[in-house]
């Protein structure tokens, strides 16, 4: 017989058992509403894009720039070694694919195991928790958050597969060293791509989320033994290996890769130049956190090779010259510039010596005086006016007057040749002959006609802009050369072939000039028979002018030389039927080369050791000669009509050419002028 006291202490139990477990249900009812009505979505886990890691590609493929806020490379599971999986799930997560987003006996083994060790060997977060704290959470650390972290971690089990979640956290953790990903940090810590792991690398990879640093092998590597130790028991434990097997990797030697040099150094200004393009079209989140793929047009031997010519030929002015560092109040600087005629593709940018010294790109970012380099676009101009390869200027001194000053514009060496062909002008850069060219066509249309070229900079408003007296990008002058080396026809050098986003898809594709689908803007801005003509005269500043060294190609070449007061700035630009290349020589602060130091002495060494090796073992090319040109012989001190025994080979528009009732054309014959401007004196 029971007792009453017994039957009434069991219902007083009862009652408490039952208000205790109904407080507990609604205290967890209310908790939960508490703490998960305004929990983030887990939707956006579905359309997994964390930021990645935008790549710039050389035109054969090889990596040259990165850029990034996280460095990451998202690969999906069915890439990855197994066992770098299996050594992460028994590192980080044994009961993985058992648990439902929280593991009790996990929590519990991992408190035993640190307190007997003495230190943190081992965490209880599942990884399920992990990839809630990194994606979904902030990181603070408190009990609320790790409510919330449970609660998400439960509503991501039943909303993903675990292979989806593996793929998150594999992608999504964070490795040390900048790395973020499997991806990443294979390449960072072996060189290699993730797929050719071993195991032994597998084990020391997956060691690593616990505390990347204190574990890093560059930084610790004992501490990154123990650690790989550690992750190959574990896989026995786990059945994910054999004792042997897990023997032999731990007898693996490994390759831990050292802090290597930046690819960004291959062709450092090209890349910056197509950064701040991808910026400004695209936005800088596009940039940054895109993964954009980005395939340039950059030749890395053309780079190469450019980046050695331009070091090899300022090193040889600075010990020409004596220069004395303490005396210098800058560094001697140059670029060199270079694309193909046909494709229009960038084959090789130098925009300064030291990319790591002066991110400006003295390509496209500096103007400065062209000199002489200045003159084809003058004579290009007088071509479309009328004049021939054979019109004769009178070489004489002439004299401008603004206020109480005077402006005597003399030829480098102070020679005076008289009557003198428009050919032989320009072969051997007359600056007087220029001016008056120049002052007979006038200053408005030479302007003008510049812009038709593409010279965006702001030209001089008198006769000092036909010297080069106006700033000018070493970009724009080789586009507007470009024109004469393609026919006529003005068009943009190209950076870029194409843009894939993250997931391979065309953003944007630039084809070749001569594709028939291309799809860059080409303009047919001057007649193919002048840009001939201008090409043909360049090809006498060659052969017996001021880019006589030019001649070492031995093949067909057209070049110019410029020349600044008091040789300030040395120029030579020039091309061949395949390649167009400009160099530039100078000071930032403006401040002489050196006596002496023109754009024959100083920059067109730079293009020909450049150019030569760049050509070497292609086939040799003439230039097309076009429609409506004629060749003529003609007197070359007259520039009429000569005979077969004494004149020289001449070639015109047709129509253009002397005939035996033509008179000789004199041109500014006055010695003496008003006009009103500021002008300097002496360009080659």
């Amino acid at each position: 017989m029971k007792s009453p006291l017994t039957e009434k202490t069991a219902k007083v139990l009862i009652s408490i058992l039952m208000v205790s477990l109904t407080s507990i249900i609604v205290f967890g009812g209310v908790s939960y509403f508490y703490f998960s009505h305004d929990l983030p979505s887990i939707e956006s886990l579905k359309n997994y894009k964390p930021p990645a890691i935008t790549k710039i590609f050389s035109e054969n493929g090889e990596l040259i720039g990165e850029f990034f806020m996280e460095k990451r490379e998202v690969i999906s599971l069915d890439r990855l070694p197994n066992h770098l999986i299996q050594a992460f799930v028994a590192g980080e997560d044994a009961r993985f694919f058992q648990h439902k987003g929280l593991d009790y006996w996990a929590i519990l083994r991992a408190l035993f195991k640190n307190i007997f060790s003495g230190e943190i060997i081992q965490g209880g977060s599942t990884i399920t928790q992990q990839v809630v704290k990194s994606l979904l959470l902030t990181p603070e650390k408190s009990f609320s958050r790790k409510i919330r972290e449970a609660i998400l971690s439960f509503k991501i089990e039943k909303y993903l597969s675990k292979e989806e979640i593996l793929h998150l956290y594999l992608n999504q953790i964070y490795l040390g060293h900048g790395a973020y990903g499997v991806a990443v940090a294979s390449e960072n810590y072996f060189g290699k791509d993730v797929q050719e792991l071993n195991l032994a690398e597998s084990a020391l990879l997956a060691g690593l989320p616990q505390a990347p640093s204190k574990y890093s092998p560059h930084q610790h590597p004992e501490q990154a033994r123990k650690r790989q130790i550690y992750i190959l028991n574990r896989m026995v434990e786990e059945g994910y290996t054999s004792h042997s097997e897990s023997l032999r990797a731990l007898q693996t030697p490994l390759k831990v890769k050292g802090k290597q040099s930046l690819s960004f150094e291959k062709a450092p200004h090209f890349v910056e130049h197509v950064r701040r393009y991808i910026e400004e079209r695209y936005g800088k989140d596009a940039l940054y956190k895109g993964g954009l793929q980005v395939h340039t047009t950059i030749d890395l031997y053309a780079q190469n090779i450019a980046q050695e010519a331009l070091e090899s030929g300022l090193k040889e002015i600075e010990n020409r010259q004596k220069y004395r560092p303490g005396e210098m109040a800058s560094i001697l600087e140059g670029a060199l510039f270079c694309f193909e005629l046909e494709s229009g593709y960038v084959r090789a940018m130098v925009g300064g010596r030291d990319f790591r010294k002066s991110q400006f790109n003295r390509v496209t970012q500096a103007r400065r005086q062209s000199g002489s380099a200045f003159k084809p676009i003058i004579f290009a101009s007088a071509l479309d006016k009328g004049y021939t390869p054979a019109s004769i200027v009178v070489d004489a001194p002439i004299v401008f007057e603004f206020g109480n000053k005077k402006w005597r514009p003399k030829n480098f060496e102070d020679k005076f040749l008289g009557p003198t062909t428009l050919r032989n002008a320009l072969t051997h850069s007359m600056n007087v002959v220029t001016v008056k060219i120049a002052r007979d066509i006038g200053i408005d249309y030479i302007r003008d006609y510049a812009r038709n070229l593409g010279i965006s900079s702001s030209l001089h408003d008198n006769l000092a802009m036909a010297l080069g007296s106006s700033g000018l990008s070493l970009y724009e002058l080789t586009k507007a050369y470009a024109v004469f080396g393609n026919q006529g026809k003005k068009f943009t050098p190209l950076f870029i072939k194409k843009i894939l986003d993250r997931d391979g898809n065309l953003l944007e594709e630039h084809l070749p000039l001569n594709h028939p689908g291309e799809l860059n803007h080409v303009d047919q801005v001057i007649s193919t028979q002048t840009a001939f003509l201008i090409t043909h005269l360049l090809e006498s500043a060659v052969r017996s002018g001021t880019g006589w060294r030019a001649k070492a190609l031995g093949r067909p070449v057209a070049a110019k030389t410029g020349t600044t007061d008091q040789f300030f700035d040395a120029w030579f630009v020039g091309y061949t039927p395949e390649l167009l290349t400009g160099v530039w020589v100078g000071f930032d602060e403006e401040r002489s080369l050196g006596e002496n130091e023109t754009g024959a002495r100083a920059a067109s060494p730079i293009w020909v050791a450049f150019m030569s090796r760049a050509l070497k073992d292609k086939d040799i090319k003439a230039f097309p000669i076009p429609e409506g040109i004629e060749f003529m012989k003609i007197d070359p001190k007259t520039g009429q009509m000569g005979s077969d025994k004494g004149g020289v080979l001449e070639c015109f528009k047709e129509g253009t050419g002397p005939t035996p009732k033509t008179s000789t054309r004199l041109v500014a014959t006055t010695d003496f002028f008003k006009f009103d401007m500021n002008l300097s004196s002496k360009t080659k």
